[in-house]
């Protein structure tokens, strides 16, 4: 079998050395370059068994891959998409340059896949979301459809990650003695950064509600369980049935009656999740409890489900369900 060439731009971080392991797996898809300018002519281990040897950004021909994976720090990633453009391949934008809430050019979807999938299959480049919204907005996205959220109130989200979520950084913080044994919010005052794209999304849902988002470090590796607290227009008297009802077929989302948990979905491409609804409050509200691998539906996994859509590919070749 033929298969397609692909790259990756800035492979050394957690998110593009997975990403490099689901290529290498992957049925339909070869490993055209890996790059990683502080690291290039090194040879690694990758995640899933196999190895990479990375090149440096400029070195490599972007021709030479049908699609891109642009796996770069945020604020540097837009110059080489266009790069890539340039060169002919499609790419999947993994930073939050091109996201809705932060400047999105026209034309290039926000590839959260169970609600843009009809715009990612056609697209030429796709914004990747980001891994906390990703948590949240999934379980989010019937309600406000259904203009179930109150109109003028908050929705609170309190998300806490995996340290591998701070990204493959040297950070004093983010040491083994600091993390372990210890728990901790951060980004506090609403002024985390995807919260952008969270705001954004509502909006465009025609939602009228404010967000308050609050980011927790977990002292394990990977994973995210966020806790989303809406307050409702009107009382739902199933939630779970309305949420399985809108993700009815979803290869990746799983509704469940009970709280889901992070072993549940690590090393997994699925959003895991339930509601409740809240007792003793005057007016009324709703819990959904959420968990996700942020490596893999809240980056890498999700990034290759919207590649397989671009490429014309099986939607879930090459995820781990």
């Amino acid at each position: 079998m033929h298969t397609i060439p692909v790259g990756v731009l800035g492979a050394s971080g957690y998110a593009g050395r997975e990403l490099c392991a689901l290529i290498n797996r992957h049925p339909a898809l070869s490993l055209a370059f890996a790059t990683a300018n502080s690291q290039r002519g090194e040879t690694v281990t990758l995640p899933l068994g196999g190895s990479v040897t990375f090149q440096a950004t400029d070195d490599v021909q972007l021709s030479s891959a049908a699609l891109i994976f642009a796996a770069l720090p945020h604020g540097t990633s837009a110059e080489w998409v266009a790069r890539a453009r340039a060169a002919g391949a499609k790419v999947v934008d993994l930073s939050h340059d091109h996201r809705i809430g932060n400047g999105a050019s026209d034309g290039i979807p926000y590839g959260l896949t169970e609600l843009r999938r009809v715009q990612v299959r056609d697209a030429q480049v796709v914004a990747n979301p980001g891994c906390y919204p990703t948590s949240a907005l999934i379980p989010l996205i019937p309600l406000l459809e259904q203009g179930l959220v109150a109109p003028q109130g908050t929705v609170h989200i309190s998300s806490a990650s995996g340290v591998s979520g701070a990204g493959l950084t040297a950070r004093l913080d983010l040491l083994f003695g600091e993390v372990t044994e210890n728990f901790r919010a951060y980004g506090t005052g609403n002024a985390h950064r995807h919260l952008n794209e969270m705001r954004a999304l509502v909006g465009e849902l025609g939602a009228d509600a404010e967000l308050c988002f609050t980011p927790h470090l977990l002292p394990v590796a990977r994973g995210i369980l966020s806790t989303i607290t809406v307050p409702l227009a009107r009382p739902v008297d199933d939630a779970i049935a309305m949420l399985r009802a809108r993700y009815a077929g979803e290869r990746f989302i799983e509704v469940v009656d009970g709280l889901p948990e992070l072993r549940q979905v690590q090393h997994r491409n699925v959003v895991r999740f339930t509601a409740r609804p809240v007792a003793g409050t005057r007016t009324p509200m709703l819990q959904l409890f959420s968990a996700i691998d942020n490596l893999m539906k809240g980056a890498a996994g999700q990034a290759l489900q919207n590649a397989n859509l671009m490429l014309g590919l099986d939607e879930a070749a090459g995820l781990p369900a």
